[in-house]
Parts: structure tokens; sequence; C-alpha cells
């Protein structure tokens, strides 16, 4: 296959040209100093002339439900979904049923992802057994069987002493921690952030120090132990001036951003997509605006952007959460937290581009090289040899989000009926098209 006469952007390797990108045998051949507009004998043309080229994305923040809740999201519906999205990598949370704290649970992940799945999936272990915060998992035994970090997700693991036993295994292990960060005690009760929003919907907020609180312990944890961590769904400014500080004192830390966090903020909980109505009216408190952490304020959404774009939060990952219909047709209170995202994902954050928040090239790296150098595996790059994962961009295409449209078995999403620019039209993996929303290819054309 050649794909022709894109702007190829790598930022692992500095490449941001236009160019042809050649493979062979699901494995990336070469990527040419310059486009020719043909190809070598043989090859299937794909012409991305007008396109952006780019290794397909990875994502360490994936919640598929399988196995336990099929009735929200399925391996074979979220790798689905993840294609669709541009995404070739995904990482799987080990908040499954059951819980991904054995070896078997996660070989039975893996072996039905490598048979069902349409793109790769990487199992995350639970830090501890059921998930429960009181004894450790087999991290040696998962560790074997091929995860590539530790989380109890939405269960934070708050013993402090435990969290420090599994950091300190972790670093013989030399995979990450990936601990929610909040303390629960804090924010008990609460449903969105606290502040004038939440005052005025009359629901409890969530104090931004939950999540600061957390975020802090663990990485003076982590400096303790010499461990790995990454601090999941950044949201807060005070969480910011914690990683700023571990950074500069040689912390081994990385975190990332969801694009939710990144775009909406407790305004949405209006309705209104993030207008602020004179009076309260039926589309108030959408509960598809519900997350965890929840979305916050403008102040600590400008601070995230600008976070990003500095490096001081390293990726993008989408914690997409799937959920049914009966999850969210209810009030704010009774709702699950969650938010459904692959799809929606990079062309969501795409929108920051064009006012200059934040450039093309940090978004790619954000989504490819950042997410492969915290997994230490050969991915989220076109360099010659790795697989042939590649993610192509129509930055001039405007799409309606239909969330009844969606590859996911879940519809949860704020952005319904929001008009977007910006979209991933042909998703690339090992070679093969997994995705493909536009006729970008000849087909059957050969040179």
């Amino acid at each position: 296959m050649a794909i022709t006469g894109g702007r190829v952007i790598d930022p692992a390797q500095g490449i941001d040209r236009v160019a042809d990108v050649l493979i062979s045998n699901g494995k990336i051949e070469e990527v040419t100093e310059s486009s020719s507009g043909t190809a070598p004998e043989g090859y299937e043309v794909l012409d991305a002339s007008g396109k952006i080229v780019s290794p397909g994305f990875v994502d360490l923040h994936t919640h598929l439900r399988d196995p336990g809740q099929e009735w929200k999201e399925t391996i074979v519906t979220g790798t689905r979904a993840a294609a669709h999205g541009g995404f070739t990598t995904i990482s799987a949370m080990p908040n499954t049923d059951p819980v991904q704290d054995s070896a078997a649970v996660v070989d039975d992940v893996m072996r039905r992802s490598a048979a069902d799945g349409v793109v790769r999936v990487l199992p995350i272990g639970a830090i501890s057994i059921g998930q429960k915060g009181k004894q450790l998992a087999p991290m040696g035994e998962l560790a074997d069987s091929g995860v590539i970090g530790f989380s109890d997700d939405g269960n934070p693991v708050s013993d402090a002493n435990l969290m420090r036993q599994a950091l300190s295994y972790s670093a013989e292990l030399g995979l990450p921690i990936i601990n929610h960060a909040e303390d629960k005690k804090i924010g008990a009760g609460g449903v969105m952030s606290a502040g004038a929003v939440a005052t005025r919907l009359g629901l409890a907020g969530v104090p931004a120090e939950a999540e600061t609180v957390m975020v802090a312990r663990d990485l003076h944890l982590a400096d303790l132990t010499k461990a790995r961590v990454h601090i999941p769904h950044i949201s807060t400014v005070g969480s910011l001036v914690a990683l700023q500080s571990a950074k500069e004192c040689g912390v081994d830390v990385t975190a990332e951003v969801t694009p939710h966090h990144l775009t909406l903020n407790d305004e949405w909980v209006f309705g209104l997509k993030g207008e602020v109505p004179d009076t309260i009216g039926s589309e108030a408190y959408d509960t598809n605006t519900k997350v965890n952490p929840p979305l916050r304020s403008r102040a600590d959404v400008e601070a995230v952007i600008d976070a990003l774009g500095e490096g001081l939060i390293d990726i993008i990952a989408t914690d997409h959460a799937p959920h049914a219909d009966t999850d969210k047709v209810c009030t704010y209170n009774e709702a699950a937290h969650g938010i459904n995202v692959l799809e929606t994902a990079f062309s969501s954050v795409f929108q920051l581009v064009d006012p200059g928040k934040l450039s093309i090239v940090r978004l790619i790296e954000s989504l490819t090289a950042g997410p492969a150098k915290i997994l230490r595996k050969d991915l989220g790059s076109l360099k010659k040899g790795f697989s042939a994962d590649v993610a192509i961009i129509d930055p001039g295409s405007k799409w309606v989000v239909d969330p009844t449209l969606f590859e996911s078995k879940s519809v949860n999403s704020p952005l319904a009926g929001l008009e977007l620019e910006g979209r991933v039209v042909t998703t690339i993996y090992q070679g093969e098209t997994v995705f493909d929303l536009s006729p970008v290819a000849e087909a059957g054309a050969k040179q």
C-alpha cells in the first residue's frame, strides 16, 4: 500500500512534510522525503492529498466493559469505535466483572481481543484484589500476563500504605501505577464540580481539592519508592501545581488529560452546550455531562490546555466510558459517571487548533508518540519496521455528532448535535484498512 500526497506528521521522528508512506507486509516500509504522486509497481494507492497522515492513535484509558457489562460495550464494539476515532491501540481498564486481577481474566481478555477486536487491546491489571483496596493483586503474575500497568480505576486506593507497597512492587516490575486521583471522603456526596454552577443548580459539589490531595499524596509516595506513576484525567489547577513541582524534583511521573476536560466546562451541565441561561429550563441537568472527575471551571480548562501545550501534561487519553440508556435517563444525582469518547476524541480537541490554543503537531504527539513512550512499546510512529498503524485525517471535514450512528453500543455523549470540524476518515491497523469513511482509496488501483 502507498499512501500518497498527504501531510505526514510523525512527532516521534520530527516529520512534518508532504510525503508518501509505503507499507508492506503489515509494516511501515518508508516515509519518503517528498511525494512523487506515484507508487512502486504492485502497490495499492490511497490518495491522501489535502489530508493529514498520522500514526494510529494510542489510548491509555479505555473502558470496554467486557467481561461482565456487555450491554454497555464489548471488545467488538469498543474496538470498532476506536477504529472510527483513529485509535489503533487501546488500553483496557480492569473494572470488569470479574475484575482483571488474575492472569486467567487477563488472558481471556487478550485472547478474545486478538480474535474479535479490529485494533490492538492492551490490558491494565488491578492494583488490589477485586479493586477493593484491601490486598494487593498478584502483580508479578499480572505483569507476566502482559498488563501494561496497574489501576483500581474508579476505586482509588485510599490506604496510603497499600499504595506505597503497590508502588514498590511496580518499581521492580518496571510498570506504572495509574491511581484514580480522588479522595472520596473529601468529595463525598458531590455529583459535579463545586462552584457557582453547582450552587445555582442545587447540586452537591466536589471540591477540586478532592483530586489535588490524592495527586499530591501519590507523587510523594512515588518519590519515596522511586516508582513510575501515571496521573489519569488530571483536571485542576492545584493538581498541575503539584505535578510541576514533582517533575522539577525528578519524580518519575506522567499525566494525561481527557478530551472533555480540555473542551468542556461545568457550564455544560446547564444543557445548552456551554451557554449560561438566564433561567433554568428543562434542558438543564444534562446527565451526559456527569463524569468523574467532574467537568471543571473555565479557569481549570484553560490551565489544562496550556499545560498540555507546554508538555507539563504528557498525553491525551479518552477515559471512554460507555453506559446504557438507563444509566443516564434519570436524575443527575442518580446518573452514572462517564462520557462516550473514542469516536469524538480527535475532532473535539481539534477545535483548539484553529484558535491557536494547541498546535496540530502537539495534538498528534499527545495521541501517538507520547502514550507510546509511556508504554515503552514500538507504537505511535511511522518508523521503518513498526506496525503499519495509520490514521488519515481530513482537517476540513465538517460533521454533526450523532451518537445513534456510533459503532459503540452506547450513546452517552454531551456533544450530540454539535458540528465539529476535522475528522479521521481512514484507519489502518497492521496494514489493513479497518475504517474508511470516504473513498480515499483508488479501489484496486495498481501502478
